[in-house]
């Protein structure tokens, strides 16, 4: 029996632009970076959080009436008293097998278009144990993963081993804009990348273009001078990219940005 679980915020089925083919990602919850321009903010925290959805609040105050409902207890607030459906919980702890039943459910009903499963996040490499029990489970699938990278190469070289593709950010290559942008040095990730090339696993690098930031001549020079003809996809700035901020009661750092 396993003694591993993970916290999942989502799972996407018919998803077109995460892999090869027609796929379901599963997005994991907990991330070591702090991208300004996150668009997943509840992948953030590895721990299941109250949203709030203030625009429809009547601030009636029903929610804050005691319950004895096992799943309110964490959060201070009766999830099922609200008229205006104002709350839900981002997040819901699982075993590998739980996850894994639930995905090949999915699988099935996609048929002969499946492509596959991809892992996703926050940042799937977060959660390594639960990572490498679920692919277990899905071994006789095509699995992928998109990654920032940032973990340490003794885990990322584990990961690679059982992952059909690829998917990994390359944001900044200075290490002090990386620093300061992401919260995290970009070192172990240009050494992780380089084991990537090494291992031979098809792969795709992204780039998202954050107006300023990485978008620049000198970023993007430096980026492609790395990647030695690896296929490379560059994205829009995601202009909705600060919307679920609120609510989760989070200051959206680029707030100011505009393009």
């Amino acid at each position: 029996m396993t003694m591993a679980h993970g916290t999942i915020f989502d799972i996407k089925e018919m998803a077109v632009h995460d892999g090869p083919g027609l796929r379901t990602t599963v997005f994991f919850k907990g991330c070591p970076l702090r991208c300004c321009w996150c668009h997943n903010p509840e992948g953030l925290s590895p721990e299941p959080q109250l949203m709030h959805n203030d625009t429809r609040c009547l601030h009636c105050g029903r929610c804050l009436s005691p319950c004895e409902h096992e799943e309110c207890q964490p959060f201070g607030h009766c999830l099922h008293v609200c008229p205006e459906n104002c709350l839900t919980v981002s997040g819901r702890i699982v075993t590998p097998e739980k996850l894994a039943e639930e995905l090949i459910s999915s699988a099935e009903i996609m048929g002969d278009s499946f492509g596959g499963f991809t892992f996703s996040g926050g940042e799937p490499l977060y959660q390594p144990d639960f990572l490498l029990e679920t692919a277990a489970l899905l071994q006789d699938y095509h699995l992928c993963i998109e990654t920032s990278g940032c973990t340490d190469s003794s885990t990322f070289l584990r990961i690679l081993d059982v992952l059909d593709f690829v998917i990994m950010d390359i944001k900044l290559v200075d290490d002090a804009l990386h620093r300061q942008y992401t919260g995290a040095s970009n070192r172990v990730i240009l050494s992780n990348f380089k084991l990537l090339q090494q291992s031979g696993i098809p792969h795709l690098i992204r780039t998202p273009l954050i107006p300023g930031i990485t978008d620049t001549e000198e970023n993007l020079s430096a980026i492609s001078g790395l990647l030695g003809g690896a296929p490379w996809e560059k994205l829009p700035y995601n202009q909705m990219a600060g919307a679920k901020y609120k609510l989760l009661d989070m200051e959206y750092p680029l707030r100011n940005l505009t393009l």
